[in-house]
């Protein structure tokens, strides 16, 4: 599935290569804006070991998102009732858990970000059994909680992950709706 926004261009996302996405995929994770990705001192092989094992999962998938066709964002998808969210909240059916994470840039895009999460969520509504998805960014996280909002997310409460005091939020099909309309951003 791809999704065209005025001005910004196209996004569409294909499955992830631990292996060939593994060094562009480093440059990405431990790059200073990257530090909520909790993997700043990650080597190459940590990195290439990390993706195999979302590869191998049964319940969770990386996949590279594409702006007009090159690499510009990381997204991934699990089922909280198996990964990430097991013992802090009671899952639903149709929920889907998501983390994003957009390339650094020296040249920043008014907007980009906000079109990339809309693309993200796009993709996980286009499947038609994804009723609500998911989100545990860390409250600190203050820029994601503003563009959670946009799309529709609403907080819940904070719940302490091994890792992470966490933001638990929800955003349904209509919610999502209802905050991007028509607007492909």
């Amino acid at each position: 599935m791809s999704t065209t926004a005025p001005a910004l261009g196209t996004f569409s996302v294909r499955p992830l290569d631990p292996i060939a996405d593994a060094e562009l995929l480093h440059g990405w994770v431990t790059h200073p804006k990257a530090a909520f990705w909790m993997m700043q001192e990650a080597k190459l092989h940590d990195v290439e070991r990390e993706y195999m094992a979302i590869a191998a999962a049964e319940h969770h998938d990386a996949l590279i998102g594409l702006h007009d066709g090159e690499p510009a964002f990381l997204m991934e998808r699990y089922d909280p009732r198996h990964v990430e969210l097991v013992g802090l909240y009671e899952p639903e059916p149709g929920d889907v858990g998501m983390h994003f994470l957009v390339a650094p840039t020296e040249t920043p895009v008014h907007g980009f970000t906000r079109a990339v999460i809309t693309a993200v969520m796009r993709e996980l509504f286009a499947d038609p059994a994804t009723r609500r998805v998911v989100v545990e960014p860390d409250v600190a996280n203050k820029a994601v909680h503003a563009l959670n909002e946009a799309v529709g997310f609403v907080p819940e409460r904070e719940i302490q992950k091994p890792e992470k005091q966490a933001l638990l939020s929800f955003c349904t099909r209509e919610q999502f709706e209802a905050a991007v309309g028509s607007d492909p951003r």
